[in-house]
């Protein structure tokens, strides 16, 4: 299977690859997006003395390509699955605080 880059988002660090397979006449453009340093900051902040829970604080940091994953399964427009999502252990690395939403 064939690939090649379309595109690379300096900010966002999200990559359009092509790729094309002449055997069955198919083509796709992947998007994929470095994480690891998303990843390594919330981890950093996770282990911050946070103080008490109020309004408006940061729980999580989610990289632009699963946030438009969860948005196409409907899960970041339902307020209950979000909840569910951020506190499934699978998803600890995006989050930025201990405890459950």
């Amino acid at each position: 299977m064939a690939e090649k880059i379309l595109s690379i988002d300096p900010i966002t660090n999200i990559k359009s690859v092509f790729h094309y397979d002449e055997s069955t006449d198919t083509a796709i453009i992947e998007k994929r997006q470095e994480v690891s340093n998303i990843v390594d900051e919330n981890k950093r902040e996770f282990n911050e003395d946070h103080g008490k829970y109020g309004e408006w604080n940061k729980v999580a940091s989610i990289p632009l390509s699963v946030y438009y994953d969860l948005k196409a399964r409907g899960i970041a427009d339902d307020p209950e699955a979000m909840k569910k999502w951020l506190n499934d252990p699978d998803n600890r690395f995006f989050r930025t605080r201990p405890g459950r939403v």
